[in-house]
């Protein structure tokens, strides 16, 4: 996966966040951004990690989002490793 695909996915991803009111608080609560933060951070590589391991840490929410968006939730799973350099655990994103 490129990191212009990955890139993309996690964009769609935030997208998708942003739409779902119980989503983007429950985003919120785990991060600690505020939406004015969100805004400004939307594409910092340390940013667009959190939003994909916060696919990852919710099975339902993994596979709504992949539904939406026709990919295979591995394909979330691939992003994240495109962005996340050796040695990175999950939830080490800095959010």
């Amino acid at each position: 996966m490129t990191p212009d695909t990955a890139t993309s996915i996690a964009i769609s991803g935030l997208q998708f966040i942003a739409g779902d009111e119980e989503q983007i608080s429950r985003f919120i609560s785990l991060t600690g951004i505020s939406p004015d933060e969100m805004r400004k951070a939307a594409s910092s590589q340390s940013f667009l990690i959190a939003v994909l391991e916060f696919f990852m840490g919710d099975e339902p929410t993994l596979l709504a989002f992949a539904a939406s968006q026709n990919l295979n939730p591995a394909d979330i799973q691939r992003a994240l490793h495109v962005f996340s350099p050796p040695g990175l655990n999950s939830g080490d994103s800095g959010w």
